[in-house]
C-alpha cells in the first residue's frame, strides 16, 4: 500500500527544536521517520513525501532512511510551499497515486493501530475516510489549533478549524481514493491557496467523506513547543506501559 506524507512546511513554531520540522528528533527519532515507521507497521510499503522547506536536507535524510529500512521513499517537491496551504502539497503527488492510499502528516505522532484499522475500515468506502477523535476532552489536543469535524451517521457533515458546531477532532490520518485530488483541483479553481479541508468538504457534500472513530487511542499534533512537551510525556507514559513503543 502506498502512503503519502505531507512534510513541506517550515514549522515556524518549532524552530527552537530544529530548523526542519520533519527532521526534529523526538526521543532520538525524527518526526518523519516516526511517521514512516508507524505507517509501515500499519501495512504501508511505499512512500511519497511532499517536501518544501529545506527540501535538499529532507530528501537526503529520506534517501538514507529508505536504504536503512529497505522501503521505497520518493520525494515530491512542492515549489509553491511558501505561499500555499497543505491541499496544494497533496495535489503535488496526484500523478503518482492512482489507487487508494494512506495520507498522513509528518508532525502527527500516533498509535500505528489507528492507521491499520483505518485501512481495514475504509476498504469498502468510496471517496475518503478520516480517522476522527470523538473524545472532546482529550488533553493532548490544542483546542485553538485543531481542525474540528461535525460527524453525522459516520460521515463528515462539516470540517474546519473555526467550526462552531462539532463533535470530533481531525487526527490528520486519512485513507483516500484519488477522488480527493479531483476535489482539491475543484477547490483550487476557487482559490490558489486551497487547504486539504476544502477538498474534504467538497467530498462531504457528495456523501463521500466517511469517518472512523479512533476510540480514545493515542495521537498528537506536534506543532509547537507545548505539543512537543506533551508528546514527550505521552510517549514516556506509553513506554512505561508498553516498552516497545519508544526505542531505547
Amino acid at each position: 500500500m502506498k502512503c503519502l506524507i505531507i512534510a513541506a512546511g517550515k514549522g515556524r513554531r518549532l524552530q527552537k527544536q530544529g530548523q526542519s520540522k520533519p527532521l526534529i528528533p523526538l526521543f532520538g527519532i525524527a518526526l518523519i521517520e516516526r511517521t514512516i515507521l508507524s505507517a509501515m507497521e500499519a501495512g504501508a510499503d511505499e512512500f511519497y513525501v511532499v517536501t518544501g522547506h529545506q527540501h535538499e536536507r529532507v530528501a537526503s535524510f529520506l534517501s538514507r532512511l529508505a536504504k536503512r529500512l529497505n522501503v521505497p521513499v520518493h520525494t515530491v517537491f512542492n515549489a509553491r510551499w511558501q505561499n500555499t496551504d497543505n491541499g496544494i502539497s497533496v495535489l503535488s503527488a496526484a500523478e503518482y497515486l492512482h489507487e487508494p492510499f494512506l495520507l498522513l502528516m509528518t508532525d502527527h505522532v500516533f498509535d500505528p493501530a489507528i492507521a491499520r484499522d483505518l485501512i481495514h475500515a475504509a476498504s469498502t468506502n468510496d471517496g475518503l475516510t478520516l480517522a476522527v477523535d470523538s473524545g472532546l476532552d482529550n488533553p493532548l489536543v490544542d483546542l485553538d489549533d485543531v481542525t474540528r469535524v461535525n460527524v453525522e451517521d459516520e460521515k463528515i457533515a462539516a470540517i474546519g478549524k473555526g467550526l462552531m458546531a462539532f463533535n470530533a477532532y481531525d487526527t490528520g490520518i486519512f485513507m483516500s481514493t484519488p477522488s480527493l485530488f479531483d476535489a482539491l483541483k475543484q477547490a483550487s479553481r476557487k482559490t490558489d491557496n486551497a487547504g486539504l479541508s476544502s477538498g474534504v468538504q467538497l467530498l462531504a457534500a457528495q456523501g463521500a467523506a466517511h469517518t472512523f472513530d479512533i476510540n480514545g487511542r493515542f495521537w498528537i499534533d506536534v506543532d509547537d513547543p507545548v505539543a512537543f512537551w506533551r508528546a514527550e510525556n505521552a510517549l514516556l507514559t506509553r513506554f512505561q506501559q508498553q516498552p516497545d513503543d519508544v526505542p531505547a
